[in-house]
């Protein structure tokens, strides 16, 4: 039924924050046409959380070794702006693209739907 989950990053500096993405964190991508760069990610999993606030939406980048993750996007050049931290579902850091916007990493320490065969 579905072919796909396509992500959207609001950012006040589009350029810098896609050059991030082709070339600190690798992401393949395709030119839609004028520059306009569409980033292919790793599969992807949705979860449903509650919330007592204003709905919202978080994208986290998850890794199998957070700290080997981090040390390559730090030589890479990449900002950490939060250190590893153990949360009660995984280790959680993040990362600052060059617009200032953090995006948020994780290695899960729980059952993964994003290997699950469609």
């Amino acid at each position: 039924m579905f072919s796909g989950a396509h992500v959207i990053l609001y950012t006040r500096d589009a350029e810098a924050d896609r050059a991030f993405l082709k070339d600190v964190l690798g992401f393949g991508h395709v030119d839609a046409g004028r520059g306009w760069l569409i980033f292919k990610l790793p599969p992807a999993e949705v979860a449903v959380h509650p919330t007592e606030g204003e709905p919202h939406h978080e994208v986290y980048l998850m890794c199998d070794d957070i700290t080997a993750t981090l040390t390559t996007l730090e030589d890479r050049g990449a900002e950490i702006s939060r250190p590893i931290t153990e949360q009660l579902w995984g280790l959680l850091a993040a990362v600052r693209l060059p617009s200032g916007t953090e995006l948020p990493l994780y290695e899960p320490r729980h059952p993964t739907a994003h290997s699950l065969s469609p």
